[in-house]
């Protein structure tokens, strides 16, 4: 399995956003310093039956402590593009850990699948348009995968966020049928496809940096 440094997915994640400087953004790297620093603050049992506590979102493991390289599965910086994706659409960070912790076991199973696609099959434009129906909401891909997360319509406290619900659906058809369970008066959906595929051609790109070497 290939594993990369965090300077690795600093420079894919700011590619994969269309960053144009030389380097990461500095609100960039921030963002990911502090999603990563959450994660591991949060209470970590794998033997809890509460998801929230049984996965780290963006890590492997314990902390093998100070000095020690760490390094990343190419899913755990897709798991931080995902959450970063979850800022932009303004969810305070402690949902994105939160959210990203709760579906890990499926998200990294689908995220597997997604990259074992011929990139030619499931970007085909012409089959994307062929299949499409009317009333349908476009997607980039023949065979879409969806983060799903059910919004409350009353007012919550940051808390109370955390715990809305959210599955990994594939197709539409899925997305409803979770919408339906939950009883969702509105609901969010993030195609996760197309991003995956950007994200695993930029890591390819990008090259580790030597330990204290200047940034």
């Amino acid at each position: 399995m290939l594993q990369y440094k965090r300077n690795q997915i600093e420079e894919a994640i700011s590619r994969t956003f269309g960053e144009q400087s030389a380097k990461p953004s500095s609100t960039l790297r921030i963002r990911l310093k502090r999603l990563l620093d959450m994660d591991r603050s949060l209470v970590h049992n794998p033997k809890s039956p509460d998801p929230n506590k049984a996965n780290y979102a963006f890590y492997s493991g314990d902390s093998p402590g100070k000095g020690v390289e760490i390094w990343f599965s190419a899913y755990e910086a897709f798991a931080l593009l995902t959450s970063l994706r979850l800022l932009q659409h303004g969810w305070p960070q402690s949902f994105a850990v939160a959210v990203l912790r709760r579906v890990r076991p499926e998200l990294e199973k689908e995220h597997a699948h997604i990259l074992k696609q011929d990139p030619k099959i499931l970007f085909n434009e012409e089959v994307i348009q062929q299949s499409a129906r009317p009333g349908d909401i476009y997607v980039d891909n023949t065979d879409p995968v969806f983060l799903t997360i059910v919004s409350r319509q009353e007012s919550a406290t940051e808390g109370d966020v955390k715990f809305l619900p959210c599955k990994i659906c594939r197709g539409m058809k899925e997305v409803s049928e979770f919408a339906k369970q939950e009883e969702a008066r509105s609901y969010t959906m993030f195609d996760l496809v197309g991003a995956a595929h950007a994200l695993s051609s930029e890591l390819l790109n990008a090259q580790p940096r030597k330990r204290g070497r200047s940034s």
